[in-house]
């Protein structure tokens, strides 16, 4: 199967189930491409297949973009297929995976604040920003990864943990980077992240509880040595 029916498929992916009739209609295909597609799906870990209907759920969209664009196809087209949802189910799905205790859009008060998603591991919690960036400055960097500090501490002040980690993921960066010790983690090495995480607790920027100081704050602030900073 080409690319192109690849990544024409994606619009197909739709929460539920759906006869295979119905997906050629979506897809704009006919019901043999239809098959074909979904037949690379299912081989792929994508839906499943029942009393003659196709379930997707809510992560399989973005998980066959990522697909798509392991098989070479262009960011810019798959990013058309995607939204900010699908990114952050993904992210929480991985976490997931990998034994944390998820939390998506999280608002915290008093400021408000909300954080995409949130996932808690024997007592650490990692605080994720999804970002759905084709290009960025190293500017706009700086400000989301200050951004994602700040609510980082504000969480501290609400929940029971031992220590939180501040970190950003992204759809088209090709390798991890630090910028002032928070990871900036492409979604394609989350999984990976998650699984050396408490290895590299000492070059992360670590925020943890301590006792309440004169000026009010809960929390001690701790910055690693992380090689890769920028």
């Amino acid at each position: 199967m080409n690319l192109q029916t690849l990544v024409r498929g994606i619009n197909g992916i739709i929460p539920g189930s759906m006869s295979v009739k119905d997906f050629a209609t979506v897809t704009k295909t006919d019901e043999n491409t239809a098959e074909m597609i979904l037949d690379n799906f299912l081989q792929n870990g994508i839906g499943r297949y029942e009393d003659h209907q196709v379930f997707f759920d809510e992560n399989d969209r973005l998980k066959t973009c990522l697909l798509a664009i392991k098989f070479g196809a262009a960011v810019d087209e798959v990013s058309r297929s995607l939204d900010w949802q699908d990114f952050e189910s993904l992210a929480a799905e991985i976490l997931n995976s990998n034994d944390f205790e998820i939390t998506k859009n999280l608002v915290l008060t008093k400021p408000r604040m909300e954080i995409d998603v949130v996932g808690v591991k024997s007592g650490i919690a990692i605080l994720i920003d999804c970002k759905h960036w084709k290009r960025t400055s190293q500017s706009a960097i700086q400000k989301a990864v200050k951004k994602q500090i700040e609510r980082t501490k504000h969480y501290l002040t609400k929940e029971k943990v031992q220590a939180a980690i501040p970190a950003i993921v992204t759809l088209y960066q090709e390798e991890i980077r630090f910028v002032d010790k928070v990871p900036i983690i492409p979604i394609f090495q989350l999984g990976s992240f998650c699984e050396e995480f408490y290895g590299s607790l000492d070059e992360l920027h670590t925020l943890e509880h301590s006792q309440k100081e004169e000026d009010g704050s809960t929390y001690q602030e701790h910055l690693g040595d992380s090689h890769g900073a920028v």
